[in-house]
C-alpha cells in the first residue's frame, strides 16, 4: 500500500503472472421444473449435494434459478471439455434427483423475475439492496472466459484490442430473445438487461495498469464499488486469477458451443498478445463504433451487418466470423483446439440459438413449448 499527495491509502493490486494462456470457464445455467418447465430456485438443493471433489466448482448466483459450474484452471479446449462434460453429468443427475432439469438459454421465454428468490448471501442481499429491481431483473446465463496473460499491463492492453472484437462474439453466442414471455425483437436481451448496471458495458479505455489501479482504487473510495468483483465489464482484467475475463457472450444452446466460443477467444487472446509482444501498432478505434456494433449483434445476432472500425466496410456477422477463424487457424494449431475452432464455422454457417428459439414460437405462438422443444433437443 502507498499514500497519495492527498493523503489517502491506496491498495496496490498484484497481478498473477500466467506464462502460458491457460482457459478458465464459467458457464451459467438455467433450472427449471420438469413438470410445469418454470424457473425453479433449486440451486441451493443443488449445490449441498455436489460431492467433495467439486466443492467450489458448483456455485449459486445472484438468483437461486441460476447454478454456475467453474472450471479448474485447464490448458486447451480438450481440458475444458473433459472438465465440464464431467461436472455437467454430475448436475444433470443432481438436479433430476429434485424433478429439475439444466436449460442452456441467456433469458427464459417465461416465468417472472419478480417471481424468482434471491440467493441468501450476504453479497447478492447487499447487490439487491444496493441496486434494486435493476438487479432482481438480471435472470440471464451467459458464458465467461478467463485467458491467462502474464502481466497486468498486457491485460490492461488486451481489453482495448480485443473490444473491436466483442460485437462478434456476442453475435456468435446470441441466445436470448426473450422477455415476459414474449419475444423482445433482440437476439440478445441478456446484454441489453446487464448494460443496465451502473459498472457494466463496454470497458472505459485505459493506457497502462496503473490508470486501472486509479480507477479501482478511485470506485472504492468513493463507495461506488466494494471489490473488483462489482465490475461488470464486457472485458476485464482479474488480477487474481492473472487473467483477461471476455464476460459477454450469451450462454449458447449446447456445451459444443461454449467449447467453440472458448477455443475462438484463447486464440484471440493469444494472436493478440504476439501483435503485443510484437510492438504492432493498435489503431485508435472509437468507443461508438464498438457500442453500434453491439447493439447490432444484439439486435441481429449472425444476420447483424457489423461495421469493421478502422476500414469501415459493412460486413455480414457471419462472414466477419469466418473470416476471423481464418486468420487465427495457425494459432489454433499451436494451442490444439483445431477442430474446436472449427466448429465456429458450423456455428456462423446455422441459426443462432435465438433464431431457433424463435422458429420454434412462430410455429407454435407458445413460450411452453419452446422451452419443451429446447429441452428435448438437448437430449
Amino acid at each position: 500500500m502507498d499514500t497519495n499527495a492527498e493523503g489517502v491509502l491506496k491498495r496496490a493490486l498484484a497481478f498473477t503472472h500466467n506464462p502460458y494462456p491457460t482457459i478458465g470457464v464459467e458457464i451459467e445455467l438455467a433450472l427449471v421444473d420438469a413438470d410445469t418447465l418454470a424457473l425453479k430456485s433449486a440451486a441451493p438443493d443443488i449445490v449441498a449435494r455436489v460431492p467433495r471433489k467439486y466443492e467450489g466448482r458448483f456455485k449459486p448466483e445472484l438468483v437461486q434459478c441460476c447454478l454456475e459450474l467453474n472450471t479448474e484452471v485447464c490448458r486447451d479446449a480438450g481440458d475444458v471439455e473433459r472438465d465440464l462434460r464431467a461436472k455437467l453429468d454430475v448436475a444433470e443427475q443432481l438436479a433430476r434427483r429434485s424433478n429439475t432439469r439444466l436449460y442452456w438459454t441467456a433469458t427464459r421465454p417465461f416465468s417472472e423475475w419478480h417471481e424468482q428468490e434471491i440467493t441468501h448471501d450476504e453479497r447478492y442481499l447487499g447487490l439487491v439492496e444496493l441496486l434494486q429491481d435493476t438487479a432482481r431483473r438480471l435472470i440471464t446465463f451467459g458464458v465467461h472466459v478467463h485467458i491467462g496473460l502474464d502481466s497486468g499491463e498486457k491485460a490492461v492492453m488486451m481489453c482495448d484490442r480485443i473490444m473491436n472484437h466483442l460485437p462478434t462474439l456476442l453475435a456468435l453466442s446470441a441466445n436470448s430473445p426473450f422477455w415476459h414471455g414474449s419475444p423482445t425483437g433482440l437476439q440478445s436481451q441478456r446484454s441489453r438487461l446487464m448494460d443496465n448496471l451502473p459498472t457494466a458495458g463496454l470497458p472505459p479505455l485505459m493506457r497502462n495498469w496503473s490508470e486501472y489501479v486509479w480507477l479501482v482504487n478511485h470506485m472504492v473510495e468513493t463507495g461506488f464499488i466494494h471489490t473488483i468483483r462489482e465490475i461488470w465489464w464486457d472485458v476485464r482484467p482479474h488480477n487474481n486469477f492473472g487473467t483477461v475475463e471476455v464476460r459477454i457472450c450469451d450462454l449458447p444452446p449446447s456445451l459444443d458451443d461454449v467449447l467453440g466460443l472458448t477455443a475462438l477467444v484463447q486464440c484471440l487472446v493469444r494472436s493478440l498478445s504476439q501483435q503485443i509482444e510484437a510492438g504492432a501498432y493498435q489503431h485508435d478505434c472509437h468507443p461508438m463504433m464498438v457500442r453500434q456494433n453491439k447493439w447490432r449483434a444484439a439486435r441481429y445476432g449472425l444476420s447483424g451487418q457489423l461495421i469493421e472500425p478502422h476500414s469501415l466496410e459493412v460486413m455480414l456477422a457471419r462472414k466477419v466470423v469466418t473470416q476471423l477463424v481464418e486468420r487465427l487457424r495457425d494459432v489454433a494449431e499451436e494451442l490444439r483446439c483445431s477442430s474446436y475452432l472449427e466448429h465456429v464455422l458450423e456455428m456462423a454457417a446455422n441459426p443462432t440459438g435465438a433464431k431457433r428459439q424463435l422458429a420454434i414460437y412462430q410455429k407454435t405462438g407458445d413460450p411452453g413449448e419452446v422451452v419443451r422443444r429446447t429441452l428435448e433437443a438437448q437430449g
